[in-house]
C-alpha cells in the first residue's frame, strides 16, 4: 500500500468522520425524545454523505494513493463506531446522543481546521476550496447538537435519579 502524506492522512481522516458522522446521525435519530430534531438531523446526515462524496472524489484524484487514503478513512470510521457504541446503548436517550454528537462534531471542526491549515501550506487548491467549503457546515453542525444538547438538558430534571 502506498505510503500516505500527513496531508493525505488527514484527507483520510476527514472522509472517515464524514462517514462516521453518518451512522451517528442514524442512531441518534431513533432515539427517544429525538423527534423535535428530526430535520437538522437529517440535514446533517445529508451534509456529512455530500462531505464524504466530495473529499473521496479528490482522493481518487490523487495518483496512486486512493485505496490507501479510503482505508485510513475506513480505519477512521471503524474508530468512530467503536466510540458511538460505547457511548450510546440501549439506555441511552437523546441528551446522551447529542452529547456524544457535541463531542463528535467538536472533533471535525478540528480535524477540519488541521486540514485547511496543512492544505494551505502545501498549496494544494483542491483541499483548500474542500476546506473552505465543509468548515462552515461543520462548525454549524457543533452549534445545532450543542444546541440540541442544551435544548434537551433544560428539559431534565436535575433531582430525577437515573
Amino acid at each position: 500500500m502506498a505510503e500516505l502524506t500527513t496531508l493525505e492522512e488527514k484527507l483520510g481522516e476527514v472522509i472517515g468522520l464524514a462517514m462516521a458522522a453518518q451512522a451517528a446521525t442514524e442512531k441518534v435519530i431513533k432515539l427517544e425524545d429525538a423527534e423535535q430534531f428530526k430535520g437538522v438531523l437529517e440535514q446533517m446526515n445529508e451534509e456529512a454523505a455530500e462531505t464524504e462524496q466530495r473529499g473521496t472524489a479528490i482522493a481518487d484524484s490523487i495518483e496512486g494513493k486512493k485505496t490507501a487514503i479510503l482505508e485510513k478513512a475506513r480505519e477512521t470510521k471503524s474508530k468512530g463506531s467503536d466510540m458511538l457504541k460505547t457511548y450510546i446503548d440501549d439506555d441511552s436517550d437523546a441528551l446522551d446522543g447529542f452529547e456524544f454528537l457535541t463531542m463528535a462534531e467538536a472533533g471535525e471542526v478540528g480535524h477540519w481546521k488541521v486540514l485547511q491549515t496543512l492544505a494551505e501550506k502545501a498549496g494544494s487548491s483542491e483541499l483548500i476550496e474542500l476546506s473552505q467549503w465543509a468548515l462552515p457546515i461543520q462548525q454549524r453542525h457543533f452549534s445545532d447538537v450543542q444546541d440540541g444538547a442544551l435544548t434537551l438538558a433544560a428539559n431534565e430534571d436535575p433531582d430525577a435519579t437515573s
